[in-house]
């Protein structure tokens, strides 16, 4: 199995153990055992359960950049694209990220400052959105509503019927052509 591909089960099983069980269960010898790679094999990639973390949270910040900056790039209309991008990955990929998203959860429970790539790229999205042609606070309301149906789902609390989801992220897709 090529080292990228290794590389990506492992990540793949240690946020699945932070999703179905928690932080705490996360331990190196539990991820090489759900990756089915030896321990040794794990140390290869991620010399410590810290260096897995970070790992999570790099290939969640890489995923969700992906995500959203290929979305703007094919977005022909200028006014409100960072915003409608960040609307469509939630409701496009929301789900499918949702495990990925286990790293962020991970990383505040063994050491915050793991989270800095992400919070990087979170301040420079919320620059963008402030600047897509919407007004600034309506922008970042648009934003901090996508980011709280996102922890909402993350967290199980008050999750919204998938057919409730699908019309709360088309009108807030609408608030980015008419503000």
């Amino acid at each position: 199995m090529p080292r990228q591909s290794k590389r990506q089960l492992i990540l793949e099983a240690a946020a699945k153990i932070v999703k179905e069980q928690g932080s705490d269960a996360l331990t190196l010898d539990a991820v090489a055992k759900r990756a089915e790679v030896s321990k040794g094999g794990l140390l290869y990639h991620f010399s410590s359960k810290e260096a897995l973390v970070k790992g999570l949270v790099q290939h969640m910040n890489e995923v969700y950049r992906d995500n959203v900056e290929s979305l703007v790039q094919a977005d022909r209309e200028e006014k409100g694209k960072w915003a409608r991008s960040f609307i469509n990955v939630m409701h496009d990929k929301g789900v499918e990220n949702r495990t990925i998203s286990s790293g962020m959860l991970a990383a505040q429970g063994i050491n915050p400052d793991l989270l800095k790539p992400l919070q990087d790229t979170y301040a420079e999205w919320q620059q963008q959105i402030e600047n897509d042609g919407i007004e600034e606070v309506d922008a970042t309301i648009l934003r901090l509503a996508v980011d709280g149906l996102w922890l909402s789902e993350i967290f199980g609390l008050g999750t919204l019927p998938d057919s409730l989801r699908s019309q709360v992220l088309e009108r807030l897709k609408e608030k980015t052509y008419t503000e």
